[in-house]
C-alpha cells in the first residue's frame, strides 16, 4: 500500500533533481566554468536530497524535527526559483515555467507520504475495523427490516379495525332504518280512525261513544321507575284513588298521559299497586 504514495513522490524527486541540475549547468555553464555550475547544480540537489533522507529517518523512528523540515522546503524553494529565474530568462519562458514548480511538487508529495504513514494501520486493525462496519451494517439493515415489518402489521391491523368499523356501522344504519320503518307503520296505525277504535277495543272495554287515544310505545331514553313497594300503610279506597289520580293528570295542560301521571304519583309518596292504579286512570279518562 504504501507503494501507492512513496513510487510518485520518488519519481517526482528524480525529475525535479535532474531538472534542477540540468538548468543550473546550462545556465550558470555560460557565465562561469561548467565544473562550477556542476558543483553548484549538486549542492541544491544534494542538500533537498540530504534533509529529505534525515526526515524520512525521523519518520521511521516515529519522530519530527520542524528545523529539518523548514531546511528541506527552503531547499525547495532554492531549487523551484532557479528555475522560475531561468525561465523568465528564456525565450519561451511559459514552457520552462510550466516546470518550475516540480521540486515543490516533489516536496508535497513526501508530505502526504509522510502523513500516509502516520495514519497507516495494521491489516489486524483494518479487519476490526470492516469487521465493525459490518456489524453496524448488518443491525442497520435488521432495524429496517423490523420497522417495515411492523409498519406493515401495523397497517393490516388497522385495515381490519377500519372494516369492522365498516361493516358495525351498515348493521346499525340497517338497524335503524328497521326501526324508522316500524315507527312509520305505527304512526300509520295510531292516525288511523278505525285501527286506532279496533286496538282500543282488544286493549280496554269498549265505551259507547268514546275512543281513547291509543298512544304510541316510548322510543328512546326513558326515566327507571322503581320496583313496586308493598303498601305499609293504609290502603286508599277508590274514591280516593280516582281523586288522587284526578288531581295529577290535571295538574298540567294539556293533561298527562298515564306514564307521566303514575310517576309522579309514586314521587309524590302515594302507593297503590299498578292494577287499581290503571284501574283508577280507566275511571278518571272516561
Amino acid at each position: 500500500m504504501s507503494a501507492k504514495t512513496v513510487l510518485p513522490s520518488v519519481a517526482m524527486t528524480a525529475v525535479s533533481m535532474v531538472l534542477t541540475l540540468a538548468v543550473v549547468v546550462m545556465w550558470l555553464g555560460t557565465a562561469v566554468p561548467w565544473p562550477v555550475a556542476l558543483v553548484v547544480g549538486l549542492g541544491i540537489d544534494g542538500g533537498w536530497l540530504a534533509t529529505l533522507a534525515y526526515e524520512r529517518r525521523l519518520a521511521a523512528q516515529g519522530d519530527h524535527n520542524p528545523t529539518v523540515t523548514r531546511v528541506g522546503w527552503f531547499f525547495g524553494a532554492v531549487a523551484t526559483g532557479v528555475l522560475v529565474a531561468h525561465a523568465l530568462s528564456e525565450e519561451s519562458a511559459a514552457a520552462w515555467l510550466a516546470v518550475a514548480w516540480l521540486p515543490l511538487a516533489a516536496k508535497a508529495l513526501w508530505l502526504v507520504h509522510g502523513l500516509w504513514e502516520r495514519t497507516a494501520l495494521t491489516p489486524t486493525a483494518l479487519g476490526e475495523i470492516r469487521g465493525i462496519q459490518q456489524e453496524a451494517r448488518d443491525e442497520a439493515a435488521v432495524a429496517r427490516a423490523r420497522l417495515r415489518a411492523e409498519a406493515a402489521t401495523e397497517e393490516t391491523r388497522l385495515t381490519a379495525v377500519t372494516e369492522a368499523g365498516a361493516r358495525v356501522a351498515r348493521v346499525q344504519a340497517e338497524t335503524a332504518a328497521t326501526l324508522a320503518g316500524a315507527w312509520s307503520t305505527l304512526e300509520t296505525a295510531r292516525q288511523g280512525e278505525d285501527t286506532g277504535r279496533a286496538l282500543t277495543s282488544v286493549t280496554s272495554r269498549v265505551t259507547p261513544g268514546v275512543t281513547p287515544r291509543w298512544e304510541l310505545p316510548v322510543w328512546g331514553p326513558i326515566e327507571p321507575i322503581a320496583g313496586l313497594a308493598l303498601e305499609v300503610g293504609p290502603a286508599l279506597t277508590d274514591e280516593a284513588l280516582d281523586v288522587l289520580v284526578d288531581e295529577i293528570r290535571h295538574s298540567e295542560v294539556p293533561a298527562l298521559s298515564y306514564r307521566e301521571m303514575a310517576t309522579r304519583f309514586r314521587a309524590a309518596g302515594h302507593s297503590a299497586s299498578e292494577v287499581r292504579l290503571r284501574a283508577a286512570w280507566k275511571r278518571v279518562a272516561v
